[in-house]
């Protein structure tokens, strides 16, 4: 499947939150306060993939197959605050895209190095951060609202040795 990745755009705003309903599980899965929050925070970005055959005309939003929103703080740490693709769009290079399309915007920032973290039984989403070289580094109790415990993992941006 062709698909193009752009920014973030205010009337994408409930189909991201709906797509963030269907990844994840209640008291995982952010309030539409909490995602809207994450979106607007000072240095956010938000990084949609549309799927490329959309009709001319039609309604856009219905072509969304994912969606990433990650920031930079000011001690040059990027954190990826979620990444979601739909299931039924899953292992067609949407997440990796996504990841690798913010990593990017990450290191001209220059940050150092992105965090994330991820529920501790979500074996599918540490295969895949393990594949794109992110490392535990720590276990947060309690982290998510329903209880759960998160990984949380690291990878360093800058210093490291890219293809040219």
């Amino acid at each position: 499947m062709e698909f193009t990745l752009r920014e973030y755009r205010s009337h994408d705003f409930d189909r991201l939150w709906h797509i963030d309903q269907e990844c994840f599980a209640p008291g995982i899965a952010y309030s539409q306060l909490e995602l809207a929050a994450y979106i607007r925070r000072r240095g956010s970005f938000t990084l949609v993939a549309e799927a490329s055959n959309t009709t001319a005309g039609a309604d856009s939003r219905l072509g969304i197959l994912g969606f990433i929103v990650a920031e930079a703080n000011r001690r040059r740490i990027g954190h990826v605050l979620t990444i979601d693709v739909l299931p039924g769009n899953r292992r067609l290079g949407v997440g990796s895209k996504l990841l690798a399309t913010a990593e990017e915007r990450l290191r001209e920032m220059p940050c150092r190095s992105v965090v994330l973290e991820t529920a501790v039984d979500n074996a599918s989403a540490l295969a895949f951060y393990k594949r794109h070289g992110y490392n535990i580094v720590n276990t947060i109790p309690r982290y998510y609202s329903n209880g759960l415990d998160a990984f949380m993992l690291e990878k360093e941006l800058l210093g490291v040795s890219r293809a040219e």
